[in-house]
């Protein structure tokens, strides 16, 4: 199997990431897929279908759910994935729904954020994230599926808690760099450092540290513009033995055509990073 095969973050509809064409166009074989809203064995079929005749494979469905905002550091902690109370059941029932579409593209895992996570001291909130997690991976499990927790929105030591706490052999991380540096949650290689036997899946993605680290976002930045260090990042990665899809995240591209052109230069970024690090092995 070919290491570090290169991916991007897509969508089916009008959701985050780009259209699979675009992803074929760059020559990027593999995607991360947010979740559409329709999500019938009809539209896994025909999205199939669209992936066979790309040559592409789905390796992760990213849940994202009615409600969240990430308009600043706060509000995501009120708003976001499995953490907020009001919304936990219906958003683990969208999870398990998330899944069986998963299963039926022949998706490895599903992924999410499952919010601000509060500290295992905090008691009975704590105790209710870990028991919709668990729900969540039980169900993905039956399936064959892990279930990625995406980092970036507590410090890796606070996420390794919850992983332990968890218990859950299909519970693991999709490592996302930029975010570390966007919610100032800590250096992003010391935590993949850190986090790596947890590590299934990554975001190849950028950003630049705020003036004021967790009290005000970062920047996105285009791949090898911000402060995460794309060598480093990748040197990490092999130094963990994660040798997995590379997937490239650029949310905040101004427009469509200025998206693809910075994923274009990501995807030259990193296959000159591979066949300099990779060669070498």
């Amino acid at each position: 199997m070919q290491r570090w095969p290169l991916g991007v973050f897509a969508s089916i509809d009008a959701g985050l990431g780009v259209q699979p064409e675009v992803a074929h166009a760059l020559g990027v074989p593999t995607i991360q897929l947010h979740a559409p809203r329709s999500r019938t064995p009809r539209q896994a079929e025909a999205f199939s279908a669209r992936l066979r005749e790309l040559g592409m494979q789905v390796t992760v469905v990213f849940g994202g759910f009615e409600g969240e905002s990430y308009a600043d550091i706060a509000t995501v902690g009120r708003t976001v994935g499995l953490v907020p109370p009001a919304t936990r059941a219906a958003r683990t029932a969208e999870m398990k729904e998330i899944a069986d579409f998963a299963r039926r593209l022949e998706a490895e895992a599903i992924g999410l954020h499952v919010g601000a996570l509060p500290h295992r001291a905090e008691g009975a909130d704590y105790g209710g994230v870990l028991s919709a997690i668990r729900e969540v991976c039980d169900h993905a499990g039956r399936l064959g599926l892990r279930v990625h927790l995406e980092t970036g929105q507590e410090p890796a030591a606070v996420l390794l808690e919850f992983l332990g706490d968890a218990q859950r052999e299909n519970l693991a991380i999709n490592f996302d760099p930029a975010n570390m540096i966007l919610y100032g949650c800590g250096d992003p290689i010391r935590a993949l450092g850190d986090v790596g036997p947890y590590v299934r899946s990554v975001h190849c993605k950028d950003a630049r540290w705020a003036a004021r680290p967790g009290v005000d976002w970062g920047r996105e930045a285009p791949l090898g513009e911000g402060d995460v260090g794309m060598e480093t990042f990748l040197r990490t990665l092999a130094a963990i033995g994660y040798f997995g899809p590379l997937t490239i995240e650029r949310e905040t591209a101004p427009d469509a055509q200025r998206q693809k052109e910075e994923i274009g230069r990501g995807v030259a970024l990193l296959n000159g990073l591979k066949a300099k690090i990779l060669n070498r092995d």
